[in-house]
């Protein structure tokens, strides 16, 4: 683009904006007069309605641009509960054996009164080199290629400013297939009395969400931000200075460092060869060494209360996790089970929608028995005005249900050898199926009887003719049929 073609480009711009600015100008002042004009109550009554608007509007500003307080860290329940919930979980047969051995992991090191720095953080970002220069006599594998440590492993050493300490190189995030190794990460970093948290350079947006993850936790935590020999020293403040606003409230400390570690390159040598060349950097940590210092001067046991709420709120998480699924697989076997019961009823029935209010007492046990599960408190009331709603869905989609339950028998033609009566039995099974899963997702996600929620899904449900679902519902059938 030519100079001349820029400076048209501009005047034109600032041309637009200029007549902008007349026209704004220009309407106030027309406002202005017939404001004026008004009579003096209208326009105090204006004045005021104006003034009240303008008020509001620079306090909604100032409450949106307020500076935010950091969350607090998430209270874990009593380890008695805990415990409760996953000797019932384990009487129902699920496997909770890797939970529970992480309260005996509490004790152990609760017992051991050593103090662990888990060292975390995005792979190629420097932990392995980090912790050679925390603990001389530490030898970790590293790699420039990034994704060394597979593993998390101890280094026990004493500590820069006096103490002895015990680092964990935990496998690094964001890597590639690497979900379990990250979860292991996760796991350590709870368990240590404090977390380094490395990074090399600004802050990736999974970067931010680990942080702000441990800050949740309430992990007394330091920000390391790796590499910094690598730039000039205004880059290196402007890059602390970003890293400290996107993380305000959350780490303890925020420090520059250059962890040394290896370096490698091609050198194209006199004679035109080349030769590949490894070279140590020399490590710069005293900062972080002084931030570490300060955050552990409690020792393992003034940080032990800590350590001890974020494992606790760990293992609340997942246990919650076991307890959905366990919930999700028995309203399967619910919803299964009462499905059954009513392919059997449904032989005596004339069409679907007659079906129902002969099963009325069988769909509003099924209902209790799903709102059992979950915790939910029905009434009688409830029951019935959900069941008044599903006829009113069925009603109006009962051609549908048909138009499945016939392909259903298209599909598996065995199903016609069972005798009269099965088409109608299908479509019950497809009836109570949805019924029992629109009512179950509804519990789970919302832990109260959302009737307006429970007729959506349900509704959906019924025009689903997925290949699986029509599979399992003709083996369900057939089966019940067969035994009756």
């Amino acid at each position: 683009m030519s100079r001349r073609l820029r400076l048209l480009i501009a005047a034109i711009g600032f041309a637009a904006l200029a007549w902008l600015l007349l026209a704004a100008i220009d309407r106030g002042l027309a406002l202005a007069q017939r404001f004026m004009g008004l009579p003096e109550g209208m326009r105090w009554l204006l004045g005021i309605a104006i003034a009240i608007l303008a008020g509001g509007g620079i306090a909604v500003g100032f409450w949106w641009l307020r500076p935010r307080r950091p969350r607090g860290p998430v209270v874990a329940p009593d380890r008695a509960s805990l415990e409760a919930r996953l000797q019932t979980l384990r009487e129902s047969g699920s496997e909770v054996e890797e939970i529970r051995s992480e309260l005996g992991e509490l004790d152990r090191r609760r017992a051991s009164e050593k103090l662990y720095v888990a060292v975390f953080g995005e792979i190629s970002t420097g932990k392995s080199s980090l912790i050679a220069a925390l603990i001389p006599d530490a030898r970790p594998d590293s790699d420039v290629r990034g994704g060394t440590t597979r593993e998390v492993t101890h280094f026990e050493g004493a500590m820069p400013r006096g103490g002895e300490w015990t680092l964990a190189d935990v496998p690094g995030s964001a890597e590639a297939d690497g979900d379990a190794r990250e979860r292991m990460a996760r796991d350590e970093a709870l368990r240590a009395h404090a977390v380094v948290y490395v990074c090399a350079g600004d802050l990736t947006r999974t970067q931010g969400d680990e942080l702000r993850w441990l800050g949740d936790f309430g992990k007394p935590l330091v920000l390391a931000i790796n590499k910094a020999d690598q730039w000039s020293p205004e880059d290196r403040e402007r890059i602390v200075r970003q890293v400290r606003s996107q993380t305000t409230g959350i780490p303890d400390a925020v420090v520059a460092i250059s962890a040394g570690g290896e370096e490698r390159f091609t050198r194209r040598l006199a004679d035109g060869t080349t030769e590949d060349v490894t070279r140590r950097r020399k490590p710069d940590v005293d900062a972080l060494v002084d931030a570490i210092a300060r955050l552990v001067a409690p020792g393992a046991q003034g940080l032990e209360a800590l350590r001890e709420n974020a494992v606790l709120a760990s293992v609340h998480e997942r246990t919650g996790e076991y307890e959905k699924a366990h919930r999700a697989a028995e309203a399967d076997r619910i919803v299964a089970r009462y499905a059954r019961r009513a392919i059997v009823g449904a032989m005596a029935a004339v069409a679907p929608g007659t079906d129902l209010v002969i099963q009325g007492a069988l769909a509003a046990s099924l209902v209790r028995a799903l709102a059992d599960l979950y915790g939910v408190n029905v009434t009688d009331v409830d029951v019935d005005n959900l069941l008044r709603q599903a006829r009113m869905t069925l009603r109006t989609g009962t051609s549908i249900v048909l138009a499945v339950a016939g392909n259903a028998l298209k599909a598996f033609p065995g199903l016609g050898t069972l005798g009269g009566g099965v088409l109608h039995a299908f479509a019950y099974a497809l009836i109570f199926d949805s019924l029992g899963r629109a009512l179950a997702a509804t519990l789970a996600e919302r832990h109260t009887l959302d009737q307006a929620d429970a007729g959506e899904r349900m509704r959906e449900l019924l025009g689903d003719a997925s290949g699986s679902r029509l599979r399992r519902l003709a083996e369900l059938t057939g089966d019940a049929l067969r035994d009756r």
